[in-house]
Protein backbone atom coordinates (compact mmCIF):
# COMPACT_ATOMS: atom_id res chain seq x y z
CA UNK A 1 0.00 0.00 0.00
CA UNK A 2 1.28 3.38 -0.71
CA UNK A 3 0.83 6.60 1.57
CA UNK A 4 1.30 10.02 1.11
CA UNK A 5 1.01 13.20 3.00
CA UNK A 6 -1.04 15.19 1.27
CA UNK A 7 -1.43 18.43 3.37
CA UNK A 8 -1.14 19.18 6.93
CA UNK A 9 -3.28 16.43 8.83
CA UNK A 10 -5.03 14.67 5.17
CA UNK A 11 -3.04 11.34 4.04
CA UNK A 12 -3.96 9.55 0.58
CA UNK A 13 -3.79 5.84 0.67
CA UNK A 14 -3.30 3.58 -2.99
CA UNK A 15 -3.49 -0.22 -2.86
CA UNK A 16 -0.97 -2.15 -4.30
CA UNK A 17 -3.02 -4.79 -4.76
CA UNK A 18 -6.24 -4.11 -6.69
CA UNK A 19 -6.90 -1.33 -9.30
CA UNK A 20 -5.29 1.72 -8.21
CA UNK A 21 -7.78 2.33 -5.84
CA UNK A 22 -7.63 4.69 -3.12
CA UNK A 23 -8.63 6.03 0.39
CA UNK A 24 -7.88 8.74 2.67
CA UNK A 25 -7.79 10.33 6.20
CA UNK A 26 -8.48 13.36 7.88
CA UNK A 27 -6.70 13.78 11.38
CA UNK A 28 -8.04 16.16 14.25
CA UNK A 29 -6.72 16.75 17.72
CA UNK A 30 -8.70 13.69 19.22
CA UNK A 31 -10.04 11.61 15.80
CA UNK A 32 -10.38 11.22 12.54
CA UNK A 33 -12.09 10.91 9.00
CA UNK A 34 -11.59 8.18 6.71
CA UNK A 35 -12.64 8.29 3.03
CA UNK A 36 -13.34 4.95 1.50
CA UNK A 37 -11.49 2.02 3.02
CA UNK A 38 -9.13 -0.21 0.65
CA UNK A 39 -10.47 -3.04 -1.23
CA UNK A 40 -8.78 -5.94 0.75
CA UNK A 41 -9.40 -6.55 4.42
CA UNK A 42 -5.01 -6.63 5.06
CA UNK A 43 -4.57 -3.41 3.46
CA UNK A 44 -7.73 -1.33 5.05
CA UNK A 45 -6.17 -2.92 8.30
CA UNK A 46 -2.62 -1.37 7.59
CA UNK A 47 -4.66 1.85 6.96
CA UNK A 48 -6.13 1.88 10.67
CA UNK A 49 -2.65 0.40 12.14
CA UNK A 50 -1.29 4.06 10.84
CA UNK A 51 -4.11 5.97 12.16
CA UNK A 52 -3.76 4.39 15.34
CA UNK A 53 -0.51 4.23 16.12
CA UNK A 54 1.69 6.28 13.99
CA UNK A 55 -1.12 9.50 14.04
CA UNK A 56 -2.37 8.29 17.52
CA UNK A 57 -5.85 9.06 16.82
CA UNK A 58 -9.00 6.86 16.83
CA UNK A 59 -11.50 6.89 13.43
CA UNK A 60 -14.50 8.63 14.50
CA UNK A 61 -16.30 9.12 10.73
CA UNK A 62 -16.35 6.47 8.06
CA UNK A 63 -17.20 8.53 4.53
CA UNK A 64 -18.28 6.24 1.88
CA UNK A 65 -17.92 8.35 -1.75
CA UNK A 66 -20.28 5.18 -3.22
CA UNK A 67 -21.21 1.83 -2.50
CA UNK A 68 -19.34 -0.26 -4.63
CA UNK A 69 -17.10 -2.92 -2.41
CA UNK A 70 -13.55 -1.63 -3.21
CA UNK A 71 -14.77 1.50 -1.30
CA UNK A 72 -17.12 0.54 1.42
CA UNK A 73 -16.27 -3.54 2.01
CA UNK A 74 -13.66 -2.42 4.69
CA UNK A 75 -16.04 -0.35 7.33
CA UNK A 76 -16.58 -3.07 9.50
CA UNK A 77 -13.04 -2.70 10.57
CA UNK A 78 -13.35 0.60 12.17
CA UNK A 79 -15.89 -0.49 14.64
CA UNK A 80 -17.98 2.02 16.73
CA UNK A 81 -16.91 4.40 13.71
CA UNK A 82 -20.31 6.72 12.33
CA UNK A 83 -20.14 5.70 8.36
CA UNK A 84 -21.51 8.56 6.42
CA UNK A 85 -22.95 7.82 2.71
CA UNK A 86 -25.50 9.38 0.23
CA UNK A 87 -29.11 7.79 1.05
CA UNK A 88 -28.89 5.77 -2.08
CA UNK A 89 -25.28 4.51 -1.19
CA UNK A 90 -27.73 2.77 2.04
CA UNK A 91 -30.33 1.39 -0.69
CA UNK A 92 -27.61 0.17 -2.77
CA UNK A 93 -25.76 -1.90 -0.07
CA UNK A 94 -28.37 -3.32 0.66
CA UNK A 95 -29.71 -4.41 -2.35
CA UNK A 96 -26.54 -5.14 -3.97
CA UNK A 97 -23.81 -4.95 -1.91
CA UNK A 98 -25.03 -7.99 0.56
CA UNK A 99 -25.46 -10.64 -1.85
CA UNK A 100 -22.53 -9.46 -3.70
CA UNK A 101 -20.14 -10.20 -0.58
CA UNK A 102 -22.02 -13.91 0.16
CA UNK A 103 -21.05 -14.29 -3.53
CA UNK A 104 -17.74 -13.12 -3.42
CA UNK A 105 -16.88 -15.08 0.05
CA UNK A 106 -17.09 -18.84 -1.12
CA UNK A 107 -14.50 -17.29 -3.61
CA UNK A 108 -12.12 -15.95 -1.52
CA UNK A 109 -11.36 -16.82 1.80
CA UNK A 110 -9.88 -13.53 2.85
CA UNK A 111 -13.28 -11.68 2.71
CA UNK A 112 -14.42 -14.22 5.34
CA UNK A 113 -13.96 -11.55 7.80
CA UNK A 114 -15.63 -8.78 6.14
CA UNK A 115 -19.39 -8.20 7.09
CA UNK A 116 -21.46 -5.09 5.03
CA UNK A 117 -21.81 -2.12 7.43
CA UNK A 118 -24.60 0.38 6.52
CA UNK A 119 -23.92 4.12 6.41
CA UNK A 120 -25.88 5.40 9.81
CA UNK A 121 -25.52 8.85 8.64
CA UNK A 122 -27.17 9.71 4.94
CA UNK A 123 -28.00 12.68 2.84
CA UNK A 124 -30.51 12.58 -0.08
CA UNK A 125 -30.21 16.57 -1.16
CA UNK A 126 -27.99 19.22 -0.96
CA UNK A 127 -24.50 19.25 0.99
CA UNK A 128 -23.15 18.25 4.55
CA UNK A 129 -20.50 20.09 6.54
CA UNK A 130 -18.21 18.55 9.39
CA UNK A 131 -15.24 20.29 11.66
CA UNK A 132 -12.51 17.67 12.07
CA UNK A 133 -9.85 20.24 13.89
CA UNK A 134 -9.24 23.16 11.73
CA UNK A 135 -10.62 21.40 8.47
CA UNK A 136 -13.60 22.16 7.50
CA UNK A 137 -14.85 19.45 5.35
CA UNK A 138 -18.23 19.74 2.83
CA UNK A 139 -19.76 16.78 1.61
CA UNK A 140 -21.37 17.23 -1.48
CA UNK A 141 -23.45 15.00 -4.51
CA UNK A 142 -20.83 13.49 -6.99
CA UNK A 143 -23.15 11.77 -9.62
CA UNK A 144 -22.20 10.06 -12.60
CA UNK A 145 -19.88 6.92 -11.92
CA UNK A 146 -22.79 6.07 -9.72
CA UNK A 147 -26.20 7.55 -8.82
CA UNK A 148 -25.42 7.60 -5.00
CA UNK A 149 -21.52 9.53 -5.37
CA UNK A 150 -20.09 12.25 -3.28
CA UNK A 151 -17.36 13.98 -3.13
CA UNK A 152 -15.66 15.43 0.20
CA UNK A 153 -13.53 19.14 -0.18
CA UNK A 154 -11.07 19.74 2.68
CA UNK A 155 -12.07 23.51 2.02
CA UNK A 156 -9.09 25.43 3.49
CA UNK A 157 -6.81 23.06 1.37
CA UNK A 158 -8.32 22.99 -1.59
CA UNK A 159 -8.35 19.57 -1.64
CA UNK A 160 -10.64 17.68 -2.94
CA UNK A 161 -11.47 13.24 -2.56
CA UNK A 162 -13.42 12.68 -5.50
CA UNK A 163 -14.28 9.43 -5.46
CA UNK A 164 -15.14 7.52 -8.65
CA UNK A 165 -16.33 10.69 -9.90
CA UNK A 166 -12.78 11.34 -10.95
CA UNK A 167 -10.48 8.73 -12.63
CA UNK A 168 -8.04 8.07 -15.10
CA UNK A 169 -10.20 6.61 -17.17
CA UNK A 170 -14.19 7.86 -16.72
CA UNK A 171 -16.08 4.74 -15.92
CA UNK A 172 -19.72 5.08 -16.72
CA UNK A 173 -20.93 1.54 -16.44
CA UNK A 174 -23.13 1.96 -13.22
CA UNK A 175 -23.99 5.17 -14.06
CA UNK A 176 -24.62 8.02 -16.32
CA UNK A 177 -22.75 10.10 -18.91
CA UNK A 178 -24.12 12.86 -18.74
CA UNK A 179 -24.28 12.91 -14.81
CA UNK A 180 -20.38 12.32 -15.32
CA UNK A 181 -19.67 14.82 -17.50
CA UNK A 182 -21.39 17.47 -15.32
CA UNK A 183 -19.70 16.25 -11.97
CA UNK A 184 -16.63 16.52 -14.21
CA UNK A 185 -16.97 20.37 -15.32
CA UNK A 186 -18.07 21.13 -12.00
CA UNK A 187 -14.65 19.74 -10.44
CA UNK A 188 -13.24 22.11 -13.11
CA UNK A 189 -14.52 25.05 -11.92
CA UNK A 190 -13.75 24.61 -7.97
CA UNK A 191 -9.99 26.02 -7.84
CA UNK A 192 -8.55 23.26 -6.28
CA UNK A 193 -4.72 22.19 -5.71
CA UNK A 194 -5.25 18.38 -5.30
CA UNK A 195 -7.92 16.24 -7.18
CA UNK A 196 -8.09 12.81 -5.00
CA UNK A 197 -9.22 10.44 -7.74
CA UNK A 198 -10.97 7.30 -6.57
CA UNK A 199 -8.41 5.50 -8.71
CA UNK A 200 -4.88 6.47 -9.73
CA UNK A 201 -2.48 8.88 -8.50
CA UNK A 202 -2.87 12.48 -6.92
CA UNK A 203 -3.66 15.34 -9.61
CA UNK A 204 -1.76 18.20 -8.91
CA UNK A 205 -2.66 22.04 -9.30
CA UNK A 206 -0.75 22.10 -12.89
CA UNK A 207 -2.47 18.86 -13.77
CA UNK A 208 -5.89 19.52 -12.58
CA UNK A 209 -6.98 21.42 -16.48
CA UNK A 210 -5.73 19.28 -18.81
CA UNK A 211 -6.68 16.17 -16.52
CA UNK A 212 -10.33 17.39 -16.87
CA UNK A 213 -10.03 18.72 -20.51
CA UNK A 214 -8.48 14.95 -21.27
CA UNK A 215 -12.11 13.17 -19.32
CA UNK A 216 -14.26 15.63 -21.04
CA UNK A 217 -13.22 15.18 -24.23
CA UNK A 218 -13.07 11.00 -23.67
CA UNK A 219 -16.91 11.02 -22.35
CA UNK A 220 -17.79 13.05 -25.61
CA UNK A 221 -16.06 11.06 -27.83
CA UNK A 222 -17.56 7.87 -26.30
CA UNK A 223 -21.13 9.75 -26.97
CA UNK A 224 -20.22 10.16 -30.36
CA UNK A 225 -19.17 7.06 -30.87
CA UNK A 226 -21.50 5.31 -29.50
CA UNK A 227 -24.19 7.48 -31.38
CA UNK A 228 -23.00 6.83 -34.61
CA UNK A 229 -23.36 2.99 -34.10
CA UNK A 230 -27.11 3.39 -34.01
CA UNK A 231 -29.18 0.08 -34.12
CA UNK A 232 -26.67 -1.90 -36.34
CA UNK A 233 -27.03 -5.53 -36.71
CA UNK A 234 -23.08 -6.10 -35.44
CA UNK A 235 -23.42 -3.25 -32.93
CA UNK A 236 -20.65 -5.26 -30.77
CA UNK A 237 -18.24 -5.81 -33.21
CA UNK A 238 -18.74 -1.80 -34.45
CA UNK A 239 -17.99 -0.45 -30.71
CA UNK A 240 -15.42 -3.12 -30.50
CA UNK A 241 -13.61 -1.86 -33.36
CA UNK A 242 -13.54 1.67 -31.49
CA UNK A 243 -10.08 2.14 -29.92
CA UNK A 244 -9.48 3.74 -26.45
CA UNK A 245 -6.81 5.76 -27.99
CA UNK A 246 -9.26 6.81 -30.82
CA UNK A 247 -11.31 8.04 -27.61
CA UNK A 248 -8.60 10.31 -26.29
CA UNK A 249 -7.02 7.91 -23.43
CA UNK A 250 -4.40 5.67 -23.27
CA UNK A 251 -4.77 1.44 -22.50
CA UNK A 252 -2.24 1.65 -19.89
CA UNK A 253 -4.25 3.36 -17.43
CA UNK A 254 -5.22 1.60 -14.10
CA UNK A 255 -2.40 -0.87 -14.65
CA UNK A 256 -3.76 -1.99 -17.95
CA UNK A 257 -7.04 -2.33 -16.93
CA UNK A 258 -8.47 0.86 -19.01
CA UNK A 259 -8.93 -1.05 -22.20
CA UNK A 260 -11.25 -3.65 -20.38
CA UNK A 261 -13.13 -0.55 -18.89
CA UNK A 262 -13.16 1.11 -22.22
CA UNK A 263 -15.15 -1.90 -23.75
CA UNK A 264 -17.65 -1.95 -21.07
CA UNK A 265 -18.33 2.12 -21.17
CA UNK A 266 -18.94 1.33 -24.60
CA UNK A 267 -21.40 -1.37 -24.63
CA UNK A 268 -23.60 -0.19 -21.13
CA UNK A 269 -23.66 3.55 -22.95
CA UNK A 270 -25.39 2.13 -26.04
CA UNK A 271 -27.78 0.30 -23.90
CA UNK A 272 -28.54 3.28 -22.17
CA UNK A 273 -28.76 5.36 -25.45
CA UNK A 274 -30.97 2.86 -27.30
CA UNK A 275 -33.39 2.85 -24.10
CA UNK A 276 -33.64 6.30 -24.55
Amino acid sequence: MHRERVSENVFWFQSEVYAQVTAGVIVGPQWAVVIDTLALPEETLGMREFIEHELGVQVRYVINTHYHADHTWGNCFFPGATVIGHAKCREYLIEHGIPSLEGSRKQNANLRQVKIVLPHLTFASGEMAMRVGKKNLIIAPAFGHSNDGISVLVEEDRVLFAGDAFMPLPYIVDGNVDDLLASIKKIGRMGLENIIQGHGDIILRGEIDAAVKENLNYLSNIKRAVKSAGKRKNVDEYLDEISIEECGKSRVYLGGLAETLHRRNMRALHKQMHSE
